[in-house]
């Protein structure tokens, strides 16, 4: 009997203590209760106010620049050079002679056969004032003036072999290094000098296949290099009639000015491609998105309370996201308290965005 006494003694001492605590502890949790559901509790919260913007739908890409005209020289003859008339660096006209190779026994060819071709040419003359006198027959004309045009070809063919030791500009543009010096021979492997023209100049650049369609010829394309600050505008004009099956892009070219000459062949280029402009476009903060199974939705605020709404995205920046569906202008959308928001709770907005 006094071993129970004790121990029942021993449990009220024990509960009498912890009573406060257990109390307060019940008090606390009954309060937070209706906090907890949102039944008497108001959210503090930001939000954006949705009105129309124009949006620009661009690509970014890198490219080559490449020059307008590229060759290198080379002769079509081999020989020694008996004359170099171009000068490193310098422009050049369509036609210019650069290179002359020693042509000393084609010129003796061409002397010889010229004198060979005047000296027939004035016996056909005499001989046709014989035939129509009846002097002598058709034939024996016939026969000098085939004569005539056999000389005549071969004078034709000598000047084409010395037209081939010379070394002329193609088209107008600008020296590069020359790699050849007087006295020495050269052969059409012989690397020579190279000839470009970089103005306009050309810019190689590819885009993904599912972009193909927007990309028309008279599409502006902005573009910078390395070392010059400014940004630079270049037209497309041309394209690949095929996409590429190995990488799935298209190969697109475009062209810009280059009066200055600042610009030069292979350097790497960083391109900005508008495809589209879109006016009165929804856009709200990308913040604001709250995926979902189906899906992704936005919270709306009307009258004080929040209101879910599933959209439809579009284009996307770096800030914001275009909305097609879901949302319209002069809604405002949650853009803090995502988490915490049920549909139909009181929300007070502490700041209201409109940019």
């Amino acid at each position: 009997m006094k071993r129970f006494l004790s121990i029942a003694a021993i449990i009220i001492v024990v509960g009498l203590l912890a009573y406060p605590k257990v109390k307060g502890f019940l008090a606390g949790s009954s309060a937070a209760a209706p906090a907890a559901r949102g039944e008497s509790s108001t959210l503090s919260v930001e939000a954006f106010f949705v009105r129309p913007d124009t949006i620009e739908n661009k690509i970014f890409t890198t490219g080559t620049l490449i020059a307008n005209e590229d060759v290198e020289l080379s002769t079509e003859t081999a020989g020694i050079i008996q004359d170099i008339y171009l000068e490193e660096g310098k422009a050049v006209n369509k036609g210019d002679l650069l290179i002359k190779i020693n042509d000393s026994d084609l010129q003796a060819q061409f002397r010889r056969a010229e004198f060979r071709l005047n000296l027939a040419e004035d016996r056909e003359s005499r001989q046709k004032q014989l035939l129509d006198k009846g002097g002598i027959s058709q034939e024996e004309y016939d026969a000098t003036l085939n004569e005539v045009n056999v000389l005549r070809a071969e004078v034709a063919l000598i000047e084409a072999q010395i037209a081939k030791t010379e070394v002329r500009a193609p088209f107008s543009g600008q020296l590069g290094l020359k790699y050849v010096s007087d006295g020495s021979y050269i052969s059409p492997n012989s690397q020579i000098a190279t000839l470009q023209d970089i103005d306009p100049i050309k810019i190689d650049f590819s885009i993904p296949e599912r972009y193909a369609s927007l990309v028309t010829v008279g599409s502006k394309v902005l573009f910078t290099v390395q070392g010059i600050e400014k940004q630079m505008v270049a037209t497309v004009y041309a394209k690949e009639p095929k996409i590429d099956s190995d990488t799935r892009t298209l190969q697109v070219r475009a062209r810009s000015n280059n009066k200055e000459g600042n610009l030069l062949p292979g350097a790497f280029a960083n391109l900005e491609l508008t495809l589209s402009t879109i006016d009165d476009a929804i856009m709200v903060p990308t913040i604001s998105l709250v995926p979902e199974l189906e899906g992704q939705k936005v919270y709306l605020v009307k009258n004080g309370l929040v209101q879910p709404s599933s959209v439809q995205t579009g284009l996307r920046t770096d800030l914001k996201v275009q909305i097609t569906e879901g949302v319209q202008p002069g809604d405002t959308v949650l853009t803090t308290g995502l988490l915490q928001v049920r549909p139909g709770m009181s929300v007070d907005i502490l700041n209201l965005r409109e940019d």
